[in-house]
């Protein structure tokens, strides 16, 4: 699903990744762990095409439509309109703190991403509404962010990942925001959602429980895998 060759980055003298390879597969639940500073953002941020390497390679295996083989894209190569494209056809995004937009709806803001990519108001409000129904939170679709709790604002951040339906979800300390109990019902949702539509997430966390239900843990130190 993703190869990742000889990644460096530096920022100003700082190299903050050394020479990073590493292969996930497609339906995979991969943590990524280690200190501050190792580097765990950073990676998560080249995977998603937000920033670009200093040297090294990251290939996607991916298709523009149904019934296509899997092609290899090296997204270090993409041009800034193709990346842009790419990233929103086959890349989910999760943070931690929600990102949800205050001054529109929770449908509104998981519908953007899907007319962004050309879709209709009608097939974006129908896909959202099948997702939020998934994560049982539809019945507050017509709300604003504020008026939602913690738990609930993630779940339409993940709606919001999942609305173009992409091949990868990558996550940035997603339940770090949340109580014990949010946390455990988000951990467990992402596990559901790579059973039923067979998703690969790559999540950077601080969260030792979640790490270790997944398949692999993946850990930086000092900009390296160890």
């Amino acid at each position: 699903m993703i190869t990742v060759e000889r990644l460096n980055k530096s920022y100003g003298t700082l190299q903050v990744l050394k020479g990073i390879s590493l292969t996930i597969e497609k339906g995979e639940i991969v943590s990524v762990v280690g200190a501050s500073g190792a580097g765990k953002t950073t990676l998560l941020q080249l995977l998603g095409t937000l920033d670009r390497p200093d040297s090294g390679r990251i290939l996607y295996d991916s298709s523009d439509g149904e019934g296509k083989a899997a092609t290899q894209v090296d997204v270090t190569r993409l041009d800034e309109k193709g990346v842009a494209r790419f990233r929103n056809r086959h890349i989910g995004f999760v943070f931690q703190f929600h990102n949800l937009l205050p001054e529109f709806t929770a449908m509104e803001n998981v519908c953007m991403p899907a007319l962004i990519a050309g879709r209709s108001l009608e097939e974006a409000t129908e896909e959202a509404m099948q997702l939020l129904k998934f994560l049982h939170v539809e019945g507050r679709a017509a709300h604003k962010p504020a008026q939602l709790s913690g738990g609930e604002q993630q779940r339409f951040a993940v709606a919001r990942a999942l609305i173009n339906r992409p091949a990868v979800v990558l996550a940035d300390e997603p339940s770090g925001n949340l109580d014990t109990r949010h946390a455990e019902e988000l951990h467990d949702l992402f596990f559901q959602l790579r059973d039923q539509y067979r998703q690969t997430f790559v999540i950077v966390t601080h969260n030792t429980a979640l790490a270790q239900k997944s398949d692999r843990q993946i850990m930086l130190q000092d900009g390296m895998i160890v």
